[in-house]
């Protein structure tokens, strides 16, 4: 700890927070020491590997930090920081002694087995590890199921194809049998790979596994295709998502453009968070219209989406919208919101608000008899979420895997890894489940998609006023990227 620092614990996350000079903040992870103090150290092998003999500086200082915020005043507190990822001069783990292994939860998204075989070709060529082992079946599959032996040679082209080769699955969470089960087969080193809900999961085992005294360290890999996990610059598989609902936004466009009147409508990923809607929005250029879920909408009256839509097709003569699963579910009836619906998971099962949509605006148009309409319902969600990870995203779910494998051979333990500003960090598992990131609708990002689709605001009803409205002041938007 640096000169000046105060490190305390929160009781409520047991999140160690280091305080210094000028503001500073470092929100910590746990360490194999903090509750085993007395472990060797042993030094790094990659101090004696050749591919990296021509690196001036490979190893990561101890006191490095990543800043959350990196946008601020003269007079700003230096702010909230992160302990930087990376290889060690120190390891805590001799690779002879490393059981590793590696399991995949939830939801398919590319990039899946890139993450896997980085994880056991980071293992085995950067620190000489043997025994890696995968779990079938996600959580479950610890108690459940055979494990899989995963080598270099057996993950060798599993970034070229899609899904994960280790199986996933939802719920299936039992702690108590996990953790014996990590006990039972010696293992030392546990990678998660999952959404928020997997890596809740993750902080559970981790806190048993620190309640029974073991040397095994957690080390958690986010995954959303949605993009929604707070903290990090992205998630893996978001570019890949967004590259590939271009072709299903393109067909939609040349669909509509080749019939009078025609009228393309998208669906795509995003639950909660519009993040792939907007931004294959943006890249596309050819839509019309973007429905998000934290911009609301309506669909009757003026400054309504039925109004733009007959504008659009008059001005046009064909159209595109694309819209994210979870836009619009406010307008659904009682009866379609399945409110006390949830997956294994815990996640509420939504309508399908695509078919949903098409439907109100099929039923609008023949019943005003004003014009006739060709709408085209394209779904690609499974198609998008089944192909492997594009070049971009291969490149970043390699720089995750070794990150998370530099942390656990470090000793460190209860962290999740990922980019923040540009640089990988180590996070504490409470700061990626404490909430969901979404699109910041008064941001210059969702701006830049009004301008390019023309788009009404879609103001609720009884707040849209016939009259100029008064000028606001200018504020400094906080979590804006872009």
């Amino acid at each position: 700890m640096g000169k000046g620092m105060e490190c305390s614990e929160n009781s409520q996350t047991n999140m160690k927070v280091i305080q210094g000079e000028a503001g500073y903040v470092l929100e910590d992870v746990p360490h194999l020491t903090d509750y085993l103090p007395d472990l060797p150290t042993f030094p790094n092998p990659l101090q004696s590997n050749p591919a990296y003999a021509v690196v001036k500086q490979y190893f990561v200082n101890v006191d490095d930090s990543v800043a959350q915020k990196i946008v601020v005043h003269k007079d700003s507190p230096r702010g909230v920081h992160f302990r930087r990822a990376g290889p060690r001069q120190k390891i805590y783990f001799e690779s002879d002694e490393v059981h590793a292994c590696v399991v995949t939860c939830g939801g398919l998204c590319p990039g899946l087995n890139t993450v896997i075989r980085e994880i056991v070709c980071g293992l085995y060529h950067m620190y000489g590890v043997n025994k890696i082992l995968g779990i079938d079946g996600g959580y479950r599959g610890f108690y459940a199921k055979n494990t899989v032996p995963l080598t270099p040679k057996i993950v060798d082209d599993i970034h070229k194809r899609g899904g994960t080769i280790l199986g996933t699955s939802r719920g299936g969470h039992d702690t108590s049998k996990i953790v014996d089960s990590i006990q039972d087969r010696g293992i030392n080193q546990v990678y998660i790979i999952g959404g928020d809900g997997t890596q809740r999961g993750a902080s559970v085992i981790f806190e048993e596994i620190r309640r029974r005294g073991l040397k095994v360290a957690v080390a958690g890999i986010p995954k959303t295709i949605d993009n929604d996990i707070p903290v990090i610059d992205k998630s893996f598989g978001f570019d890949t998502a967004v590259e590939e609902a271009q072709r299903a936004i393109n067909a939609a466009h040349v669909e509509a453009g080749s019939i009078e009147n025609g009228l393309g409508l998208v669906k795509l990923m995003g639950r909660y968070s519009g993040f792939i809607a907007m931004y294959a929005t943006l890249a596309s250029r050819d839509v019309d219209c973007c429905l998000i879920p934290e911009s609301p909408f309506y669909l009757e009256g003026k400054g309504g989406l039925f109004e733009y839509i007959e504008k659009r097709l008059k001005e046009n003569g064909h159209m595109v919208i694309v819209i994210a699963e979870g836009a619009g579910l406010d307008l659904l009836s009682a009866s379609l919101q399945n409110t006390d619906l949830k997956d294994a998971s815990g996640n509420k099962l939504l309508p399908d608000v695509g078919l949903w949509l098409s439907q109100r605006i099929k039923d609008y148009f023949s019943g005003q008899q004003k014009m006739v309409i060709n709408l085209k319902h394209i779904d690609p969600t499974y198609m998008i979420r089944a192909i492997p990870g594009n070049a971009s995203d291969n490149v970043y779910s390699t720089l995750l895997s070794h990150s998370a494998v530099h942390g656990a051979m470090a000793g460190y333990t209860g962290f999740v890894v990922g980019p923040v500003n540009g640089r990988h960090a180590m996070i504490p598992f409470n700061r990626i489940t404490e909430k969901q990131n979404k699109v910041v609708i008064t941001d210059r990002m969702w701006a830049r998609v009004l301008a390019s689709t023309n788009q009404p605001s879609f103001l609720n009803p009884k707040d849209f006023i016939e009259k100029e409205e008064p000028q606001t002041q200018i504020q400094l938007v906080d979590g804006g990227k872009y």
